[in-house]
């Protein structure tokens, strides 16, 4: 284990905060006290206020910070092929791309996107053996029964779907990621090449990190299933991951969905939630499902580009780390 503690990465800007906050505190009321655990919250406007209420949840072994991190990103800009599901700008998600420089300290590491729980023991993830490969993931099971969306993993990422893994959960080899220099790697790719994409921090990490892989339990990042009323339910989830719009504070009936709301009446932020939830009007959930067509629609006209990662591989450009 680290000398400092188990070291566990969130990346979070102030609409996230409620979200952040029922991630934390469902960490820690589940993980063992064997250990200790370092919090770091790398965000982007993160009021203090917000800072305040979620320091509140946190307590021994556990411990938090707050950072700021904008230097790392000041060359990466709201193009079209960096938004995420299509739609939406936030230099959040490529923090995780820069953990390994900005955090020296640190051979390994834990990423969690903000939209979780974790009703399993955190500590047991980080105790995975990664040996020389860089990261531990799961493969993203969300999208396989979308065709469009398996011909773009596979002929534009360059990844056979059943290996394209969810970056939102990620176990880092930080050790390894410095010896390979993937941060600079990604920059050179990032403005070299401008891959249209729709994952954009996903489909790099899947690009680069190809057969580096360890492949994670998938209770470790249970996604509810997008409109797949046959699709499995993991009865013991470890972590739970509500991916794109897959999201209880929004929807009703979202597979998983009391995990979250056992955690979030115990969170301050929670009558924010309801409001949110009251709130969200059936004006956005169209936006949502338009926004999900678009993305779909997006995948094979991507394929079709002359500049992409498989293609881009195949010419002998040097895409793997």
């Amino acid at each position: 284990m680290e000398q400092n503690g188990i070291p566990i990465f969130f990346t979070a800007d102030e609409s996230y905060a409620p979200w952040l906050d029922c991630a934390v505190r469902s960490m820690v009321e589940n993980a063992s006290e064997a250990y200790r655990y370092q919090i770091f919250v790398l965000h982007q406007d993160l009021s203090e206020e917000s800072q305040r209420r979620i320091a509140s949840g946190v307590r021994e072994p556990f411990e938090i910070r707050f950072i700021p991190m904008e230097k790392e990103l000041a060359g990466i800009t709201d193009r079209t092929e960096n938004r995420l599901r299509c739609d939406y700008f936030t230099l959040t998600i490529y923090f995780r791309l820069f953990i390994a420089d900005r955090f020296p300290e640190y051979d390994k590491g834990i990423y969690l996107d903000s939209d979780i729980v974790v009703p399993g023991d955190i500590s047991e993830l980080y105790r995975v053996e990664l040996g020389d490969n860089i990261i531990g993931a799961c493969p993203d099971h969300s999208i396989k029964p979308v065709p469009e969306l398996v011909e773009y993993v596979e002929n534009a990422v360059g990844v056979p779907i059943d290996q394209y893994i969810n970056s939102g959960i990620l176990l880092l080899n930080l050790k390894k990621m410095r010896e390979v220099e993937f941060c600079d790697h990604f920059l050179h790719l990032l403005h070299t090449f401008h891959f249209d994409c729709l994952a954009p921090d996903q489909d790099y990490i899947n690009a680069m990190c190809r057969d580096k892989i360890v492949y994670l339990d998938e209770t470790w990042d249970a996604m509810p299933p997008m409109g797949q009323e046959d699709a499995k339910v993991l009865q013991n989830p470890k972590l739970i991951h509500y991916n794109l719009f897959q999201k209880p504070w929004c929807y009703d009936d979202i597979p998983y969905e009391e995990y979250f709301w056992s955690c979030a009446e115990k969170s301050p932020f929670y009558p924010d939630i309801l409001r949110f939830k009251e709130n969200y009007s059936e004006e956005q959930k169209k936006s949502d499902q338009t926004c999900l067509e678009n993305m779909i629609a997006k995948g094979p006209r991507v394929c079709r580009q002359d500049v992409t990662f498989r293609k881009m591989l195949e010419r002998g450009e040097k895409i793997r780390v």
